[in-house]
């Protein structure tokens, strides 16, 4: 990140959750890690108890404005805003919720507005947002409506130091999953894919590995026609528009070490067959990104952990990773022009 880029804004998630302490423990790790200066939205008592809970010294500072932050960042934990809850942790309610949902949106319009880099989101309890009047089915379709995108064109990549990878399908059941795939899905989550590898990533000429959705790739039919009827032909239509893609490859193989030598990022036909290579290979630097928006978004990939909340047992690196990552992307975007 160059110096004379805006700090990023980090939302608190929910203050029951372990978002407040691996918050304060990506402060606190701040200089060894090398991050870019960064400001939470609200909760200063919530991560003065996260710090005390994990044996933290930790100054927090509030601040006015987010340009503030910078100037602050080296020395105290800057806060924007006061708004603030007394959470019990492991135990989530509405008035902490209230707090993630006001978190959220508020280092949503700072990135809006330009004042803040990019946005990094703690994990949410989306049922206890629900309750507030969140009416998302998740933070990705949110920060698609309020960048005036379809819920489409807002991609989920999960990226990590061994893999990137992106599912076609996310929250459904996966009985329905064939029926949602279509050759014009494949080839629009492509086209961004490919796009957001160059921007985003630094990458001029990505490479990308499209997973079947059948056991074997459907072995010529017998598992199944989706690979023959709607991947094959998407593939061949991106690669006639000079994109590197390859597939359908069976997903059982593709995500071997020596497989994933051979593609920048992988498109998966649904949630888990991204999420659990994903998991398994990265799961303490694992991170959510979202693709295609004019702002730039990161989260952990992981949830709240309300049962491991207040226990010293959260590992932060995923939260490193992810104000790490939103910083890189920021600067890319930046160079990219």
């Amino acid at each position: 990140m160059t110096l004379s880029m805006a700090p990023l804004a980090v939302s608190i998630g929910d203050p029951a959750g372990i978002g407040p302490e691996i918050i304060v423990e990506s402060w606190v790790r701040r200089f060894e890690e090398g991050l870019a200066p960064f400001f939470v939205v609200g909760g200063a008592n919530v991560l003065a108890a996260a710090a005390a809970s994990r044996g933290l010294a930790l100054a927090v500072e509030p601040i006015a404005d987010p340009a503030q932050a910078r100037d602050v960042f080296g020395r105290a934990l800057p806060v924007l805003g006061q708004e603030d809850v007394t959470a019990t942790v492991g135990r989530p309610d509405e008035p902490g919720a209230a707090l993630a949902l006001h978190s959220l949106a508020e280092a949503t319009r700072c990135v809006l507005l330009g004042s803040a880099a990019g946005v990094v989101t703690a994990p949410v309890a989306k049922a206890q947002l629900s309750a507030v009047g969140f009416e998302h089915p998740g933070q990705t379709e949110f920060f698609a409506e309020v960048c005036g995108k379809e819920t489409e064109q807002a991609v989920m990549m999960l990226a990590g130091p061994s893999l990137r990878a992106v599912p076609l399908t996310v929250h459904c059941a996966l009985s329905e999953v064939p029926g949602r795939l279509s050759q014009a899905l494949v080839e629009r989550r492509a086209r961004i894919v490919a796009a957001a590898l160059q921007t985003d990533f630094g990458i001029a000429t990505p490479r990308i590995a499209v997973c079947g959705l059948n056991p074997h790739a459907g072995e010529g039919g017998r598992f199944g026609s989706e690979e023959a009827r709607i991947i094959a032909p998407a593939i061949e239509t991106l690669r006639g528009e000079g994109l590197d893609v390859t597939g359908p490859h069976p997903a059982d193989a593709l995500f071997t070490p020596r497989a994933r030598q051979t593609y920048d990022a992988a498109l998966a036909m649904y949630h888990d067959q991204a999420l659990v290579p994903l998991k398994a290979l990265d799961f303490d630097e694992g991170v959510n990104v979202t693709l295609g928006l004019p702002i730039v978004r990161t989260s952990p990939d992981h949830g709240t952990a309300f049962d491991i909340a207040g226990k010293n047992l959260a590992d932060p690196g995923a939260m490193i990773a992810a104000i790490r990552m939103a910083s890189e992307i920021a600067a890319n975007r930046a160079a990219h022009g």
